[in-house]
């Protein structure tokens, strides 16, 4: 019985860890059903008609649902642009490699704000060439493209450069500061324009949206997973010392 008490409170730890343990593994296979659920929703979505856009009185609700959501707005380019640096592996026009997307303020017929990705600059291009490429439409335009999240930096992020305007993540909110606009009317998102907007001049190069989500979540499964397994070994060890001690080598 001494043994039985020994190894009782260690045995009460290890269930509630077991338990926890597991139910982040199980939790973890329920996001990657979810996730792998939300890609072919995305992957169908984009091809569809667009809706209209989201209305200031939507922005609250937005998720990770909305995002790549196909949709349309009418409006007019406001002078300005904003650079977010890529680089284009598998380009759908003909430009491709490093370079910048172009975003540009856009002023919806309802007075709201958005900024609009009008699509890839080469990093080659001189500054010259690049503010010629990024002349704003004239006039009031209808335009369609995917609608993308806000993107915050991380720490791993490299900072902006502002002199050049050059982001290294979608981030609209610090983008709209600097032109100026007002981030109270600004929208929690971007529309990356379809690639029909490209204009006759070949740039910027429109439709080069890039659709792809972070899953991770079969790795989060298996690493729980496997410290639940690491678990039951250590306290199998354990008890296995206490029920069934080695006898000492007699003299």
């Amino acid at each position: 019985m001494g043994a039985i008490r020994q190894i009782f409170i260690p045995l009460v730890a290890a269930a509630i860890g077991l338990l926890i343990l597991l139910n982040l593994g199980f939790w973890q296979l329920d996001r990657l059903a979810w996730k792998e659920s939300l890609v072919v929703q995305v992957e169908e979505g984009v091809s569809k008609a667009p809706v209209p856009a989201p209305e200031p009185d939507a922005w609250g609700n937005l998720s990770e649902a909305d995002d790549y959501r196909h949709v349309e707005l009418k409006g007019t380019f406001l002078t300005g642009a904003t650079f977010y640096f890529t680089a284009l592996a598998k380009p759908a026009g003909p430009q491709g490699g490093p370079g910048l997307m172009a975003y540009a303020p856009f002023e919806t017929a309802d007075g709201w704000l958005v900024l609009v990705n009008r699509g890839f600059l080469p990093q080659a291009l001189t500054g010259n060439e690049r503010l010629a490429a990024t002349e704003p439409p004239q006039g009031e335009v209808t335009i369609s493209g995917l609608l993308r999240l806000n993107e915050k930096p991380n720490w791993t992020t490299p900072g902006p450069d502002p002199a050049d305007r050059i982001w290294f993540a979608r981030d609209t909110a610090a983008m709209g500061s600097l032109l100026g606009l007002d981030n109270a009317k600004l929208a929690p998102f971007s529309i990356d324009l379809d690639a029909e907007y490209t204009p006759a001049s070949g740039l910027p190069q429109a439709g080069e949206t890039i659709v792809q989500f972070k899953n991770d979540h079969l790795g989060y499964a298996l690493t729980w997973f496997g410290l639940a397994a690491t678990l039951v070994g250590v306290f199998l060890a354990y008890a296995a010392t206490i029920l069934w001690p080695r006898k000492k080598p007699e003299d």
